[in-house]
C-alpha cells in the first residue's frame, strides 16, 4: 500500500511560489507524494497563477507523475511522482512568467534522471520579482557547479513584461550524487563589470561599449521601459560572485535605473558574505540533497531562505543550522548556513 502523502501548508512563512517549487522538486526526487493546500492564500490573487501551474506540470512531466487539482486559481493540489525521465520537456505559461523560476523547479529534478534532459522554457527572461536570465547564467550557474551540477543555457529569445515571448534551451546532465560546498571566505573583490541592454529599435545607434550604452540610454525616453535592463557583477579572489540588476520603469531615466542596480550590488557585498540575498535561497535545495556538510556565509537570512529550509527539512533528512558570525571587518551582520545533507543518490544511473 502506498504511504499517505506529506501534507504541506502553502500559506506558511513566505507563503508563495517558493513553497511550490521546493516541495514539488523534492517530491519528484525523493519519490514522496505531497498534498499542498492553501496555496498563496495570502496573496491578492490566491491560488496557482500560469507560471506556477506550468512549473508543476513540468515537474509532473519530468517524473511521469500524477498531478491532481492543478488549474489556474486552484489552492489545493496533489502530486504523486513516478520515475524521473530524461528527454525533451517543455514549459510555456503563455505569459511573461519567469523562465528562471521554471528552471528553479525543474533543474534539481533533471539531475536525478537516467540521462541528459533538454528543457525548453518559455516566458519572461527578464522580469521583476524573479531572477533574470543573466543572473542565472553569470551568478547562479558557476556557484551551483561546485555541487557537481552541470547545465548549459542557450538564450534563444528574450522576453519582457507584459508580452513574454522569451525562450531558453537548457541541457542538464544527470549526477550520481551532489557534493557538499563550503563557502565561508570571500576574500577581496577583484573585478566589477556591467552591462546595459535594450530590446527593440532605438532612435540612435547604440555604441558597443557598456559605458556608452549607459550614457546614451540615460538620455533616451523609451516607449517600452520594461525592455531596458542594467546588470552589474562583482567577483572575489575566492570565486564568489555577486550581482545588482534593475529593469527600466516608465517615467524613470535610465541613469537612475543604473544607480538602483549599483546600490543593490553594494548592499550585497557590505556584509562580507560569500553569496548575495538572491542566491542564498536558491542553494538550499542543493545543500539539502548533497552528501556531506555544506557551509555558506551570507548576509541576513531572508524569508525565502527560511521557507526553503523549512520545506527541505520536512521532505528530506537534511539538518540545517544558522549561526551568526563575529566579524570586525564588517559593519553588517553575516551568518553561516550549515547543512548536513541527506545524500540523495540517483538510483536511475
Amino acid at each position: 500500500m502506498d504511504s499517505a502523502p506529506v501534507e504541506i501548508d502553502g500559506s506558511v512563512m513566505e507563503g508563495g511560489g517558493q513553497i511550490l517549487r521546493v516541495s514539488a522538486a523534492l517530491s519528484c526526487i525523493t519519490g514522496t507524494s505531497v498534498k499542498i493546500s492553501k496555496i498563496r492564500a495570502g496573496r491578492s490573487s490566491p491560488g496557482l497563477r500560469p507560471q506556477h501551474l506550468s512549473g508543476l506540470q513540468l515537474v509532473s512531466d519530468l517524473c511521469s507523475g500524477s498531478l491532481q487539482g492543478a488549474s489556474i486559481g486552484s489552492t489545493d493540489i496533489s502530486l504523486t511522482p513516478g520515475k524521473i525521465q530524461a528527454g525533451n520537456h517543455t514549459a510555456d505559461p503563455q505569459t511573461a512568467g519567469s523562465v528562471c523560476l521554471l528552471l528553479q523547479v525543474a533543474l534539481p529534478c533533471a539531475l536525478y534522471a537516467d540521462g541528459p534532459s533538454q528543457l525548453c522554457l518559455k516566458g519572461g527572461t527578464n522580469a521583476e520579482m524573479a531572477p533574470q536570465i543573466d543572473y542565472t547564467i553569470k551568478v547562479f550557474k558557476p556557484i551551483v557547479e561546485r555541487f557537481g551540477v552541470h547545465f548549459d543555457c542557450d538564450v534563444k529569445m528574450r522576453g519582457y513584461y507584459p508580452k513574454g515571448g522569451g525562450e531558453v534551451m537548457v541541457t542538464v546532465n544527470p549526477v550520481k550524487e551532489l557534493q557538499p560546498v563550503v563557502m565561508t571566505e570571500r576574500g577581496n573583490i577583484t573585478k566589477i563589470y556591467g552591462r546595459a541592454f535594450v530590446a527593440g529599435v532605438l532612435p540612435y545607434k547604440v555604441p558597443q561599449t557598456g559605458s556608452d550604452v549607459i550614457t546614451v540610454c540615460g538620455q533616451l525616453q523609451l516607449s517600452d521601459w520594461s525592455s531596458l535592463c542594467f546588470r552589474i557583477i562583482a567577483e572575489s579572489s575566492t570565486g564568489c560572485v555577486f550581482a545588482g540588476s534593475a529593469l527600466g520603469k516608465k517615467g524613470v531615466y535610465a541613469d537612475k535605473i543604473g544607480v538602483e542596480a549599483a546600490e543593490m550590488l553594494l548592499r550585497n557585498i557590505r556584509h562580507n558574505g560569500c553569496v548575495d540575498e538572491f542566491l542564498q535561497d536558491q542553494l538550499i535545495i542543493f545543500m539539502a540533497l548533497a552528501k556531506g556538510t555544506s557551509r555558506i556565509r551570507t548576509g541576513s537570512v531572508t524569508l525565502h531562505t527560511q521557507t526553503a529550509i523549512h520545506m527541505a527539512q520536512q521532505l528530506t533528512q537534511a539538518k540545517f543550522k544558522i549561526t551568526k558570525c563575529e566579524d570586525e571587518l564588517s559593519s553588517e551582520e553575516s551568518f553561516i548556513i550549515e547543512c548536513e545533507g541527506s545524500g540523495a543518490a540517483n538510483t536511475h544511473l
